[in-house]
């Protein structure tokens, strides 16, 4: 009977913090995701896994999307959406526009830019791009974009003619075309191309490792709902199918995130050729 009755405790005491939770976080949290591919590939991937965090917490989201990297960025940095799946220097500019904090990030990865040419374009050095027009997704996309530019300027002297193409897929397009001699990506995207695509493309230079993309909060948001949120998302990876979603996002193994994985970032400099604004 006592063990019961504690049984019974359990079950009760856990009903209360999942309902406190729940009230705490009665609004729909907005989340934003960076537009690093088209506006339907992130809704068709995000959803399921928003669905499944609604169906196991009875947190109810609002999934808010920018058609752009930079709209996307005004909003982080004026402290808009509740949660933020962001790039890495992303981490660095919301933390100190907004207090924005870690809550989420994918264990044992880390993230390469990458610099991908024609296979058949001759291009063998990076001597070879100096004056070159070269394509990337957005000024700040870190790996692809910031990052690759800051190392290309400050190690391997290159001036260059950047053209932002919004989204990896672009990049690609415009390399394979000859609109550009080369284009930035992360290794992530090249890795899930086709096989088509991949197969027209060399890469060229890899970028030093980086801690990869990650999901953060907004200080508004209380600590329990971040805490529920990182143990759903961590919960939902056990399970073949919720591995299987979050996949999709390149997170197959959700950790707690802490910005000291990120801070180190602050000491590179990229402050310089970050870009707020663009033509």
């Amino acid at each position: 009977m006592r063990a019961l009755m504690l049984a019974l405790a359990c079950v009760l005491l856990s009903a209360t913090a999942q309902a406190q939770i729940q009230t705490e976080a009665q609004a729909p949290l907005e989340i934003s995701i960076v537009p690093q591919f088209p506006l339907e590939q992130l809704a068709s991937t995000w959803n399921p896994i928003l669905r499944e965090i609604t169906r196991t917490t009875g947190m109810r989201f609002t999934l808010r999307n920018y058609a752009s990297i930079p709209a996307f960025e005004e909003a982080f940095l004026r402290g808009q959406p509740d949660l933020a799946f962001v790039n890495p220097y992303h981490a660095v500019m919301a933390r100190k526009a907004a207090g924005y904090l870690p809550i989420l990030r994918n264990d044992g990865e880390r993230l390469t830019g990458l610099l991908v040419v024609r296979k058949d374009s001759g291009i063998t050095s990076l001597k070879q791009l100096d004056g070159a027009i070269i394509a990337f997704p957005a000024p700040n996309a870190f790996g692809a974009s910031l990052y690759m530019r800051a190392l290309l300027a400050e190690q391997a002297h290159l001036h260059i003619t950047p053209v932002y193409r919004s989204t990896h897929p672009n990049v690609f397009r415009h390399v394979i075309t000859g609109s550009a001699q080369a284009g930035g990506v992360i290794r992530q995207t090249f890795d899930h191309e086709t096989a088509e695509v991949r197969d027209q493309l060399r890469v060229l230079y890899e970028t030093p490792p980086a801690y990869p993309h990650l999901l953060v909060a907004h200080p508004r948001v209380p600590q329990k709902v971040r805490q529920a949120l990182q143990e759903a998302f961590i919960k939902l990876a056990t399970s073949v199918e919720g591995a299987r979603l979050l996949e999709g996002i390149h997170m197959r193994t959700p950790v707690r995130a802490s910005y000291a994985n990120y801070q180190p970032l602050e000491k590179l400099g990229l402050e310089r050729y970050v870009v707020l604004k663009t033509d």
